[in-house]
């Protein structure tokens, strides 16, 4: 299949536009429908789609900017693939919007979808370039300009997303990926697997197992499952490595089980708890869990960077990954993608994104990170007027002007020991923040950047401009729950790479209904001092 542009279209004498009436047709542009045909479709690159199709002279794609508005427009009335491609057939409010009414024919069938979802999860498996993203962050990035936001303050936050799998204990863990194995052979090499597994092939073996036995046989039902993971490890030997439900026992085993005295058993505690990366469920490998505000949590999270304007806000990116990938670390990567900015950003986050690095590595990109809360211990205020170097090795004076006489600094804890005149320390009014160690002629201490700059943050947060950043911040937080409550998190697909891409649209509808209120003039954004 080669690639076509259809950046644009002719439109026909017979067009199903011209038979409208004035009612209708005024009807029409006062829709959704009109907006989304005018100001989205035209601004969806086809271009970088190209290197999904054959460079060879075939048969044309489906328009690929019909395909993702398609796409964005599922997600707005949650529809599923079927109805978008019924309803484009039947409602000239889809048709309008993706500039199809003068098709003889809707240019989508019940597999393109998923055969374009196909197309760009393989090309970011084999090319690590995840195109839907780019097109979902670009779109973003135009919709904010549209709406005439500056870009100057951004704000982020992240969101839990539960994976839509059943928890499994332990038992039902190494059952079920003994039975997918065994399925699997039973499929393809029917007289490979042995009489006494077959059983693990029926589909009412399960039930059997754990609802109708009793619970005096559980330690038996363990023990018969140790041993059939056994015995199937050595019928698979070496020669199914890549099998995908092979590679999910052995997984399983390992983070389940251990060998002692050539006999396999349950791992203990005193083996060494199981990480949070361990397999949750074999229908789901890349969910993970994490244990938050108490809560436990297995699955994915998403990482929210917000544009916000007096206009209105709009997500210009996002990221997505295993629950266990912190704040710190999605911040550092977007930080680290980005180029450095001619005009200072304001970023706003929670404490979660703090840190020296964090610190560090926004204001090479010319960004100013704001913290509205800060994690563990409060830092004297005193250390707030410490002059380091840029790396945060030497100190350079304290807060009352003076020079150490001598110091060292530990990389490990990044921490400086400084030891000053005694005569400096003492009957200083910083004496009782910095609580040096008099000994002799010597007063020494041990500080570090990281701490000043904790007491930075701490007096800062104490202003008035702070404060209303941090009322601006909270603005953020409606986001997670917008998506949650309109666009239905739970129905979202099992595993990363194809979770990504759902909620990448549901991204994308998200910021088309921020552009649509901007437009009918439905923003009602609380008015803040710093945007002036």
């Amino acid at each position: 299949m080669s690639f076509k542009v259809n950046s644009s279209q002719q439109i026909s004498f017979n067009d199903s536009v011209f038979s409208l009436t004035a009612r209708e047709k005024k009807a029409l542009d006062n829709s959704w429908a009109k907006i989304f045909a005018d100001e989205i479709f035209p601004n969806i690159d086809e271009e970088r789609f190209s290197v999904l199709y054959s460079s060879k002279a075939s048969r044309p794609n489906a328009p690929v900017n019909v395909i993702i508005g398609a796409l964005i427009i599922k997600e707005l009335f949650d529809y599923s693939d079927d109805e978008i491609v019924e309803n484009l057939m039947l409602d000239l409010h889809l048709q309008y919007a993706l500039h199809t009414t003068s098709f003889e024919e809707q240019p989508i069938s019940d597999k393109t979808l998923s055969r374009f979802r196909s197309r760009c999860y393989n090309y970011e498996t084999t090319h690590g370039i995840d195109l839907y993203h780019d097109c979902v962050k670009d779109l973003s990035s135009k919709i904010a300009k549209l709406m005439n936001l500056s870009g100057r303050i951004k704000r982020m936050d992240s969101m839990m997303i539960e994976s839509n799998i059943r928890f499994l204990s332990r038992m039902e863990l190494i059952y079920t990926c003994i039975s997918k194995l065994a399925i699997y052979f039973d499929k393809n090499y029917p007289n490979k697997i042995p009489d006494d597994l077959k059983h693990y092939t029926d589909s009412n073996d399960y039930n059997r197992i754990f609802y109708h036995q009793l619970n005096d046989n559980m330690e038996q039902i363990i023990q018969a499952l140790l041993s059939d993971s056994d015995k199937l490890l050595e019928l698979c030997g070496t020669d199914y490595e890549e099998v995908t439900e092979y590679q999910l026992f052995l997984r399983c085993l390992s983070d389940q089980t251990v060998v002692e005295n050539g006999k396999r058993r349950l791992r203990t505690k005193e083996d060494g708890t199981m990480n949070s990366t361990a397999l949750q469920n074999p229908s789901d490998p890349d969910a993970t869990y994490r244990n938050k505000a108490g809560k436990l949590h297995r699955g994915y999270v998403a990482n929210l960077e917000e544009t916000v304007d007096k206009n209105g806000s709009v997500v210009t990116d996002y990221q997505y990954d295993k629950n266990i990938h912190t704040d710190s670390q999605f911040l550092q990567e977007s930080l680290s993608q980005m180029d450095r900015s001619e005009e200072e950003i304001v970023l706003i986050t929670d404490g979660g994104y703090a840190g020296q690095d964090n610190f560090a590595l926004a204001k090479e990109k010319n960004i100013k990170l704001i913290t509205t809360a800060l994690i563990g211990k409060e830092a004297p205020d005193a250390l707030a007027d410490f002059t380091f170097n840029d790396d945060g090795t030497i100190l350079l004076r304290c807060a009352a002007g003076h020079e150490p006489v001598r110091q060292s600094y530990t990389k490990t804890t990044r921490q400086c020991k400084v030891s000053f005149n005694c005569n400096h320390c003492v009957g200083c009014p910083y004496q009782g923040q910095c609580r040096p160690k008099i000994d002799g002629w010597n007063a020494t201490f041990i500080t570090s950047k990281n701490a000043s700059n904790r007491a930075k943050s701490q007096r800062y947060m104490q202003s008035e401009e702070f404060s209303n950043y941090a009322k601006l911040r909270n603005g953020v937080e409606t986001v997670p729950a917008n998506i949650r409550k309109n666009y239905r998190l739970d129905k979202l697909p099992r595993g990363k790479q194809r979770g990504k891409f759902f909620f990448g649209s549901k991204i994308a509808a998200l910021n088309f209904r921020k552009l649509f209120g901007f437009r009918k003039g439905l923003v009602n954004y609380a008015q803040n001092p710093i945007f002036g």
